[in-house]
């Protein structure tokens, strides 16, 4: 008979959870912009729901390297795009391939909507390879009296 193994705890990255419910008014009717986000440790995905008030408009932008999908909670608007305006209402999923151009009026009641896109790697900041900073000596720091350590050594 084959050996039955209990299963391991999952953690916090392999369980799935209940986030929020976006029909619920989320902070104050006067809150506006990102009511809620996505920052679970561990996660591939960005995710937002943000709020614009009544003729409230989101300038023209793009997202050159994510796809992005938007779903409307609730409220109307339009999607500026240089091909179209599209009307926005509750229940529209809107899909914004990398590189699109858009922009977000909100009707006369407002518009509340979720955005979600693969999540961006965390900012690094590097040298250029041209840099003198990457073939030069780490200088040395003193850490007291007679002792000095390599810069990159991390204390």
């Amino acid at each position: 008979m084959p050996e039955v193994r209990a299963p391991e705890p999952a953690d916090e990255t392999t369980t799935a959870r209940l986030l929020c419910d976006v029909l619920t008014p989320v902070g104050t009717p006067e809150q506006v912009g990102v009511l809620w986000k996505l920052a679970e440790s561990g996660r591939q995905l960005d995710a937002n729901l943000v709020r614009l008030p009544a003729g409230e408009h989101i300038g023209t932008h793009a997202e050159p390297d994510l796809d992005v999908l938007v779903l409307v909670v609730t409220g109307a608007g339009t999607m500026h795009t240089p091909e179209e305006q599209l009307s926005l209402v509750a229940g529209a999923l809107v899909w914004l391939p990398h590189g699109s151009t858009r922009s977000i009026t909100a009707g006369p009641d407002g518009l509340t909507y979720v955005t979600v896109h693969r999540r961006r790697p965390g900012m690094q900041i590097r040298p250029h390879p041209d840099s003198a900073l990457t073939s030069a000596p780490a200088p040395a720091r003193s850490d007291g009296p007679g002792r000095s350590t390599p810069a990159e050594s991390g204390r």
